[in-house]
């Protein structure tokens, strides 16, 4: 069975995690969730609620990860998938994330990210001339490191798929089963 990363860390949001880890599962894909450390993460749901400026916060599910992201070897792996939520602001520094984002970019390996994914590849210097959707308080982070951001729930941009929030997930996650199909050849 094929292995497709999902990159979670604390504050991970639940439905941008959860969402895509049981449509990989019904795709016939293994989806093995890394973080900085094999261990158990808080998630959390976010929305701005009516009459609100910001979003607010709330505890989601947990989940374990499946490994570290030192342990990962992205040869193993036919693609990948950033979550949002808040943990992406926190765990984009860490080098062995950045050296397997750089591997999926450079290999040209099948990428998908939503909301604050986007700060993933844009902190590993991946997004230069590349479109993509992000939640619109991440739109300063994709350009100021060379992306255009696209204010729609799906952009595809070669091996590059993205979505907004966990609203666009009926949008863009099967364009993101698409690529990963035509990757394994079915």
């Amino acid at each position: 069975m094929h292995k497709v990363l999902i990159i979670v860390g604390d504050a991970t949001e639940t439905l941008d995690t959860m969402y895509p880890y049981y449509r990989l599962q019904e795709g016939g894909y293994q989806p093995v969730v890394a973080a900085p450390e094999k261990r158990k993460y808080q998630m959390v749901l976010h929305e701005v609620k009516p009459g609100w400026t910001i979003t607010k916060e709330w505890e989601g599910y947990t989940i374990d990860a499946d490994i570290a992201f030192a342990d990962v070897n992205p040869d193993d792996y036919l693609g990948i998938f950033f979550s949002g939520g808040r943990a992406p602001e926190y765990i984009r520094d860490d080098k062995d994330l950045i050296a397997m984002t750089k591997h999926f970019f450079e290999k040209n390996k099948p990428i998908a990210s939503v909301c604050h994914g986007v700060e993933i590849p844009a902190r590993a210097d991946c997004v230069k001339g590349r479109r993509m959707a992000t939640v619109p308080k991440c739109q300063f982070d994709l350009e100021i490191c060379g992306g255009t951001f696209v204010n729609e729930p799906c952009v595809v941009d070669g091996n590059l798929v993205s979505g907004r929030t966990f609203h666009d997930h009926g949008h863009y996650f099967g364009e993101f089963m698409k690529l990963l199909d035509a990757a394994r050849g079915k």
